[in-house]
């Protein structure tokens, strides 16, 4: 009988979040899913360029991490890599989620997946079975070189997505290890995330995955969020069995959800939450209640990448056209629902425990 997967799950607090990573992270054995003496790739998770609570890595979870990478001997070799999509600006997340006060007193070095001086991109043949990605990149899947042989850390929150249901350590692949272009597999989505894992398995020497759920996301994620108090953080080195056990948190039957039952069938992690050896706290506590739902952009969306168009998507995404949508997708986020409906949300955070941490940084 094979060995089941371990998650951590420890509740937390914000006078106590630091050291509690450290534990966490030992709790489900770090140093067994990572290469000593390899480079490690700490992947953070921008799914907005501008401060939501729970949309973004958090700054304490990055603190957490490294600190606890550089105290122990042949894991001090860190890098961030960081993405930049149609919608988000990777540079502008950095400076206000106050991510680079961190990196520049740790002396972590950033590199930008598209940035040409940084990687390059090129063209990867996967060992593994491909569902759908050969078939979006007839002319080839590429993936920048620079991931090649090393570790990577995913640095997901713990959050509702409007295409996904939930978002994890899986979907955080998805800006890293696609181009640009990622968005002509979004009618494919769960099974573009599977075979993202995949083929993360043969080029990484070790995954890792350690989530911040000290504020959660509900509603239409990741960006349009409800913040809600979780004092709550994750780690494993099984990609599908910690998005698993967050969608359970979150009031979800994992198995219910397609990336996380495909990758399970595929053999690429564990998804069944009975199948999970989960260490700290006991989750059947918890059941946040979360739903998705809708905001604006995402009715475009579904009609366009799921809905009747679904077969014209070639047209929209994949010519000019496609700038009207990012440009849409622009106003109706930073410069509608942020300052009109956002700012009361920062406003209420900012007045809490993980709020008034949040102001330690920067």
């Amino acid at each position: 009988m094979s060995k089941k997967p371990v998650v951590a799950v420890l509740k937390t607090s914000p006078d106590t979040v630091i050291e509690d990573y450290a534990r966490l992270m030992d709790m489900a054995g770090y140093q067994d899913h990572l290469k000593a003496e390899n480079t490690t790739i700490l992947k953070d998770n921008i799914s907005w360029h501008l401060f939501m609570p729970g949309a973004n890595t958090t700054p304490w979870q990055l603190e957490g991490v490294i600190k606890k990478l550089r105290g122990t001997p042949d894991y001090e070799d860190l890098v961030v890599v960081e993405n930049q999509t149609v919608v988000t600006n990777a540079p502008k997340g950095e400076k206000l989620n106050r991510w680079g006060p961190l990196f520049r007193f740790f002396d972590i070095p950033v590199r930008y997946n598209y940035e040409p001086s940084h990687m390059s991109w090129v063209l990867y043949k996967p060992r593994a079975r491909m569902r759908v990605l050969d078939k979006i990149f007839p002319e080839g899947i590429r993936i920048p070189d620079f991931f090649l042989n090393k570790n990577i850390i995913h640095l997901p929150t713990c959050k509702c997505h409007i295409y996904t249901t939930t978002t994890g350590a899986m979907k955080n692949a998805f800006g890293g290890l696609l181009n640009t272009r990622r968005h002509y597999s979004h009618s494919w989505i769960h099974e573009t995330l599977v075979d993202l894992l995949a083929i993360q398995k043969e080029i990484h020497s070790g995954l890792f995955a350690v989530a911040d759920g000290t504020t959660m996301g509900n509603g239409p994620g990741p960006r349009t969020l409800v913040p809600v108090r979780g004092d709550l953080i994750f780690a494993s080195g099984d990609q599908v069995a910690i998005d698993a056990v967050m969608a359970k948190v979150m009031g979800f039957e994992p198995m219910s959800i397609d990336y996380i039952r495909l990758a399970h069938e595929d053999g690429l992690g564990t998804g069944r939450i009975e199948e999970i050896e989960i260490v700290g706290e006991d989750i059947s506590r918890y059941n946040f209640n979360f739903s998705v739902g809708d905001n604006a952009a995402s009715s475009v969306g579904d009609f366009i990448w799921f809905g009747p168009l679904r077969n014209m998507q070639k047209i929209f995404f994949h010519t000019p056209l496609v700038y009207t949508f990012i440009l849409g997708s622009s106003v109706y986020h930073d410069y509608y629902w942020y300052p009109i409906k956002g700012k009361k949300v920062i406003q209420e955070f900012m007045a809490t425990p993980w709020g008034r941490l949040f102001d330690t940084y920067g």
